[in-house]
C-alpha cells in the first residue's frame, strides 16, 4: 500500500508542474525520468559558481544542499548528495531555476537576448537618444546617471582621438552590472 500511495503522490506532484489530470497516473518510468530530470537539473546547480548561485531563486533548504555538494570530495558521496538535491528540487519551482539558469548559460538563447539589450542600451546612451535612458532608469531605479554620464563624455572623447574604447567597455560593464548578468 505505502508504494501506492507514494506513486499516487508523485503523480499528483507531476500533474501540479506539467498541468495534467491527476487523475491519470504516470507509470513508473515517467515518474524516475521526472525525477531524474530534477536530479540533472540540481547537478548543474551545482556546477554553477558561488556568485551565480544568488541569482538563481531557490529555497534555503536546496540552497544548504547545493553548497554542502560542492564540500564533498567522494564520489559516492557526491551521487547520493545528488539524489538528495533531486528529492529537494521535487519541492522548488524548477521552471524558475531552469529559467534562471538559462539566462546564465552563455550558450542559451535568453542570454543572447539579455546581451543583445544591453548593446542597445549601450549604443543608445552613446547616441544620447533619452528613451534609452529613460527605459534604463524604469527598470532600475538604482542607475547612477552621474556616473553614466561621464563614462558616455568619455567614450565619444576616445572616438574622436582615435583611441581604444575603453570608456564604452567600462559602461556596458557598468550596465550588465547592473542587469547582474
Amino acid at each position: 500500500m505505502g508504494r501506492a500511495k507514494a506513486r499516487q503522490a508523485a503523480a499528483e506532484l507531476e500533474a501540479l508542474q506539467n498541468n495534467v489530470e491527476a487523475e491519470e497516473e504516470l507509470s513508473r518510468t515517467q515518474i524516475k525520468k521526472a525525477a531524474e530530470e530534477l536530479q540533472k537539473l540540481g547537478g548543474r546547480l551545482v556546477e554553477l559558481k558561488k556568485s551565480d548561485l544568488t541569482k538563481v531563486p531557490m529555497s534555503e533548504t536546496l540552497q544548504a544542499a547545493v553548497h554542502e555538494a560542492h564540500r564533498l570530495t567522494q564520489n559516492e558521496a557526491k551521487r547520493r548528495h545528488l539524489q538528495y538535491i533531486g528529492k529537494v528540487m521535487r519541492s522548488e519551482d524548477a521552471e524558475a531555476i531552469r529559467q534562471a539558469l538559462a539566462v546564465l548559460d552563455s550558450s542559451t538563447d535568453e542570454h543572447r537576448r539579455a546581451f543583445h539589450q544591453l548593446e542597445r542600451w549601450r549604443d543608445g546612451l552613446l547616441n544620447n537618444d533619452q528613451s534609452t535612458m529613460q527605459e534604463i532608469i524604469s527598470q532600475y531605479p538604482e542607475f547612477d546617471r552621474q556616473q553614466v554620464n561621464n563614462l558616455v563624455r568619455l567614450a565619444k572623447k576616445e572616438s574622436s582621438q582615435g583611441k581604444p574604447p575603453s570608456a564604452a567597455r567600462k559602461l556596458f560593464k557598468y550596465l550588465r552590472a547592473l542587469s547582474e548578468l
